[in-house]
């Protein structure tokens, strides 16, 4: 930890600033990295809006608070005032502030004008359907292909010693005027980013050398309310996996809960929001769409269990929730529920669904458990507390009578009825129900999660299946959720020695390979999108609860 916060990778983790929909990254699609440095947009989906092209070669060098190119005595510094508007001054360095597409069609790409009313220079984008205007502080600037239409560059150059000042806006606002000076505009950034980290991690030091970097992700990912998002959110990333998802946000509500609780709670309510009239919540949110395609697993119990108290109004969200499964997702006469699809566990094209879709499988019956129990401790009444307390004794017994083997747990296709084991990790999550299972459930449980373990944590495919792949999804990578909850799990059901060292692997793969979407097991290389905040979010969890545990 430094007093200037941590030094990151722009090609790995974007810049950005606490509430922005916007941030600046050479990253502007799926696994698409460009040459420059972008301003890139999550309104409306993920949009690269203008590219900033230094006129010289230039090293990037980026902290929470302050992106710099310098080159010698060349020099250009980047840095938000708001949440909307950044700051960006150059001093013996030009600058081309350009649209990133070059083509305006009558229903797409960017028109480029100099505004008479203040003399600003606006872009109209119809991708993100947003302005942005450049003010121009200090210096020269030459505008390039103004008021042209087809293709052309856009935008303006900037030489000498110059400041200007992006927004981003909906129709109109009054003109840009400065309020502070560049460097007082930074200093409040990095006061703004201190708070959080202090927040969040108030334990962190030279044992947790990821901490910081972590605060950061989770600050900078975050969101103001804005079109579907009503509150405060926390993006899985300002890459291209730019939505909420309705399992993720319960880590990242974890991660925060300690430090700010609101936003915690904001964190866990956010697909409450939108849970549609059967109870289900969305499969995803994010700016201008929600999604009901698929949903995601019932883990919101097993989340409570790690916030703070929870308010009154959280418990008809969840029973709502729970009946949805087991309703909708239950067929007449059975106790255990079922997944449609791969997608609906979280765990989209794990092993245990190769040979069907429509499963009863473990993890599920396990997760709604957990969140019958979680029912039981919030009903209103005893009556209510006796009759889910019930419904969870009934599900574990099912669970067992019919999913358990004797040596492992099965699943079981919904509409042949025939039954199959796989060489997932997911078919040993059920140890997230802990004491309730019998003793010798547990042990063999732990035994073959000790089998998934590599040099850098769990690994989704055990690594000598025959379906293992090293950039597989769930077929192989380590992952957060995955790991966060069996690491728990296992500590309720009497094996902390193995939880340590799951927690301790993959706490040290994030400090050596970043927050990673997921990673590779064999050689814990990130994969996938490179700033997530689940990630994040379960380095700060994992090592929040280490350092209570072993601190004098």
């Amino acid at each position: 930890m430094t007093a200037s916060g941590p030094v990151f990778s722009l090609w790995e983790i974007p810049f950005s600033y606490h509430g922005s929909w916007f941030g600046f990254s050479p990253v502007v699609a799926e696994g698409t990295y460009a040459e420059e440095v972008h301003l890139v947009s999550h309104q409306t989906g993920m949009h690269a809006v203008m590219k900033l092209v230094p006129e010289t070669a230039a090293t990037i060098t980026a902290t929470p608070h302050r992106l710099t190119w310098h080159d010698g005595e060349s020099l250009i510094d980047l840095a938000y005032e708001s949440v909307d508007t950044v700051r960006v001054r150059g001093r013996g360095a030009g600058l081309r502030v350009l649209a990133a597409d070059p083509v305006l069609t009558p229903f797409s790409g960017p028109y480029f004008y100099q505004d008479p009313v203040d003399g600003s220079y606006v872009f109209t984008l119809y991708q993100t359907g947003r302005r942005y205007r450049i003010t121009l502080l200090g210096g020269r600037a030459e505008h390039l292909g103004a008021q042209v239409l087809g293709a052309a560059e856009r935008g303006i150059r900037l030489s000498g010693e110059w400041e200007i000042a992006i927004e981003e806006y909906e129709t109109a606002r009054a003109p840009y005027t400065a309020k502070d000076p560049f460097d007082q505009v930074v200093k409040a950034a990095r006061a703004e980013f201190e708070a959080f980290a202090q927040a969040v991690a108030p334990w962190r030091g030279e044992r947790t050398p990821a901490a910081e970097l972590a605060a950061y992700v989770l600050w900078s990912a975050t969101v103001r309310p804005a079109g579907f998002v009503n509150r405060p959110a926390v993006l899985m990333s300002k890459h291209w996996m730019d939505k909420v998802w309705s399992w993720d946000h319960c880590f990242n509500a974890i991660a925060v809960a300690g430090g700010l609780p609101g936003l915690a709670w904001d964190q866990y309510r956010l697909p409450f929001d939108h849970q549609d009239a059967s109870g289900a919540l969305p499969d995803s949110v994010t700016h201008s769409e929600i999604l009901y395609n698929f949903v995601k697993p019932p883990i919101h119990g097993w989340a409570l269990r790690h916030l703070p108290a929870a308010a009154p109004d959280v418990y008809p969200l969840l029973e709502r929730w729970t009946t949805f499964w087991l309703t909708a997702r239950r067929v007449p006469g059975h106790e255990l529920p079922h997944y449609q699809h791969g997608n609906d566990s979280g765990w989209d094209n794990a092993t245990t669904f190769d040979p069907e879709r429509v499963v009863q499988s473990a993890d599920l019956a396990a997760f709604l458990i957990l969140q019958l129990r979680e029912l039981a401790r919030l009903a209103p009444g005893p009556d209510a507390a006796a009759r889910w307390s019930a419904q969870a004794d009934r599900m574990r017994d099912a669970l067992l009578a019919e999913l358990w083997d004797g040596e492992r747990f099965v699943a079981r296709g919904v509409l042949s009825g025939r039954t199959w084991s796989s060489s997932s990790l997911l078919d040993l999550m059920p140890i997230v129900l802990g004491e309730e299972l019998p003793r010798p459930v547990r042990a063999a449980l732990a035994a073959a999660i000790e089998r998934h373990l590599t040099a850098y944590g769990l690994a989704t495919e055990l690594p000598d299946s025959p379906h293992y792949l090293d950039d597989g999804y769930w077929r192989g990578p380590i992952w957060a959720p995955s790991t966060v909850l069996i690491e728990d799990g296992l500590r309720r059901a009497g094996h902390p020695d193995l939880a340590d060292e799951i927690s301790a692997r993959f706490r040290a793969l994030c400090e050596r390979s970043g927050f990673a979407e997921n990673f590779d097991a064999r050689t814990g290389q990130g994969l996938r999108d490179r700033a997530y905040t689940w990630t994040a979010a379960a380095y700060l969890h994992l090592a929040a609860a280490h350092e209570r545990r072993t601190r004098p």
